[in-house]
């Protein structure tokens, strides 16, 4: 494995609030973290039925956290505290949202093996017959359908609470075309699908188009197969968990001609 450049710069395009962890274990390695947010994330303000809908979630049988997001801006809409009723059972579709739960100290009864994704969420055992259970996804404004639809599909009544939303930041791409043109960026971290198309709209054409031929880093198949469609060459698939992209992130640029 050949020896990356002190100098290697990486972009990171998590949310601003998101993103301190990813670019410090980044610098640690020697490299330069290059913030670009290319989403933003703002807690969506809750009518008053749907405050005491979390408030009370002894109503349901299945309660699933799609997102850390939705996990601290459930917290931040209910004053800080979610109450787990006994019987009710709690879902996280990966293992950053599942160390939220737990840090709010809340045990979490179902979690992927592994993908992390809706899919592997739901291929798991205790959610193939779900007649006559009821089910509440906290989850962000404009999300996929995937999970409602399919624990619907296997009879469960879902409802849905919206507690954040998703924005395309307002920011001076500037700097990062300025690195692209000068051949000067070694790696691109991306971590949804919304983030990807926000992040080639905000840098045009022309930085968009070398932006292509830069080694990305996503954290499923899925993002993988929507930057392929996008033209970028090389992609590899990462556990979103901060650490475990930068082991992605240094074999993937260790094994680039």
């Amino acid at each position: 494995m050949k020896r990356l450049p002190e100098s290697a710069r990486i972009l990171v395009t998590r949310p601003r609030h998101q993103a301190g962890s990813l670019c410090r274990l980044i610098e640690e390695r020697g490299w330069i973290a290059v913030p670009f947010p290319a989403l933003e994330i703002k807690g969506v303000p809750l009518l008053e039925a749907q405050q005491v809908e979390l408030a009370h979630l002894e109503q349901y049988d299945w309660v699933f956290f799609i997102s850390t997001n939705a996990v601290n801006f459930a917290l931040l809409a209910n004053n800080g505290k979610i109450e787990k009723p006994a019987g009710v059972r709690f879902a996280a579709i990966g293992r950053s949202t599942a160390k939220a739960l737990h840090e709010a100290g809340l045990d979490v009864d179902l979690l992927p093996e592994k993908d992390f994704t809706s899919e592997s969420l739901l291929s798991a055992a205790p959610l193939q017959n779900l007649q006559g259970t009821s089910c509440l996804i906290v989850c962000g404004r404009g999300g996929r359908e995937l999970l409602a639809a399919t624990l619907r599909a296997r009879g469960a009544t879902v409802d849905c609470l919206e507690v954040y939303c998703r924005e395309k930041p307002v920011a001076d791409p500037a700097p990062v075309k300025r690195l692209l043109a000068e051949g000067h960026l070694q790696a691109c971290i991306v971590t949804s699908g919304e983030a990807l198309q926000n992040l080639l709209e905000m840098l045009g054409n022309e930085a968009s188009r070398r932006l292509r031929d830069v080694p990305l880093v996503v954290i499923s198949d899925r993002l993988k197969g929507l930057a392929a469609a996008e033209g970028f060459k090389i992609i590899a698939v990462s556990e979103p968990a901060d650490e475990v992209v930068v082991e992605t992130l240094t074999e993937l640029l260790g094994a680039c001609p």
